[in-house]
């Protein structure tokens, strides 16, 4: 055979493998463990999504999904750890707002939050809840507004720190409001055990997180921040209902792998994760936590997630934010 027929043979080998069954795609695949990167500490709306996601990916696909939170400098650790990991498909990192803000809130990021990721769905979209302490004399939206503009910066409100969903709708809030309040940042979700010491007055968080106190007694809930009422508590009005026009804030928790995971791997995450969204167990536990799931397409969620980015980079312009 001459140089130049095996010249020609080997460029037909290589196609001719990679068109073979299980072999650079994902028919075989997983074959081991998958690491979830989780960007807030357990016992949160990201953690408790992921943990749904994992124990359902191990039983279709009989193989470990190992939850590893990486909390801390709102999401960007982990989204670090998740971007510089191997695009393989073995791992993957459960995201939310946080992570199209954090491009207006740092001043530099060791990772970009488009380029250094391939998209695989957006999971749910969740209503978020303007809760308050008992103790605090209000009731209603409006009276919130009154009492804070009769008092300048003197009530305080909680987040899961800087940069964090609950900030982002409490400056949201504030600049669509005209009022002032002090933050007060916490560690994740120690912002609800702030508020339920009374350290601060004033939260924004999911059913997921405060849904218990809410019955309990143990916070008032004042309006949901979304355009349209929760299914989950249809009773309680939205903020632009209550009085303050234009307000919508809806928190959305999705995954992403490392850029360049290949795309029948990315494919085959989503119909997996889409698929398990649909399943009826799952939609209940999450339509009764006030989350709608969601299981949109890659292209889709990259493009959601770019709109995101601009929407949240005006809010941080405007309240003039800077985390660094």
């Amino acid at each position: 055979m001459t140089k130049i027929m095996k010249a020609w043979l080997l460029p037909a080998a290589v196609i001719a493998a990679a068109l073979m069954p299980g072999v650079g795609g994902a028919q075989d695949y997983p074959q081991k463990s998958i690491r979830f990167i989780v960007p807030f500490p357990p016992g949160g709306a990201t953690d408790g999504l992921a943990r749904i996601l994992g124990e359902k990916m191990m039983e279709a696909w009989k193989q470990q999904v190992v939850i590893d939170n990486r909390g801390g400098a709102g999401g960007n650790i982990a989204a670090e750890i998740a971007a510089k990991s191997p695009a393989d498909g073995y791992t993957i990192i459960i995201v939310g707002l946080s992570h199209a803000a954090n491009l207006s809130l740092y001043s530099k990021l060791a990772y970009h939050p488009v380029k250094d990721f391939a998209p695989v769905t957006q999971v749910v979209s969740i209503h978020t809840f303007l809760v308050v302490h008992p103790s605090l004399p209000v009731k209603t939206v409006q009276e919130l507004v009154s009492l804070a503009k009769v008092n300048p910066g003197a009530i305080n409100y909680a987040s899961g720190g800087n940069g964090s969903s609950p900030h982002m709708a409490m400056e949201l809030f504030k600049g669509l409001a005209k009022v002032d309040f002090v933050h007060v940042p916490y560690k994740g979700t120690q912002s609800v055990i702030g508020l339920l010491r009374g350290e601060a007055a004033v939260l924004f968080e999911n059913l997921i997180s405060v849904g218990a106190h809410v019955k309990s007694g143990k916070m008032r809930v004042l309006a949901v921040g979304a355009s349209k009422r929760s299914t989950a508590m249809p009773e309680v009005p939205t903020i632009a209902e209550a009085g303050v026009p234009g307000y919508d804030m809806v928190l959305w928790f999705g995954v992403l792998a490392p850029a360049g995971t290949p795309r029948p791997v990315v494919a085959k995450l989503h119909g997996e994760i889409a698929g398990i969204l649909k399943q009826p167990d799952v939609n209940q536990r999450l339509t009764g936590l006030g989350a709608e799931p969601v299981g949109s397409s890659p292209d889709e969620f990259d493009a959601f997630i770019k709109r995101e980015i601009g929407k949240w980079a005006k809010v941080v312009k405007d309240a003039g934010l800077k985390v660094d």
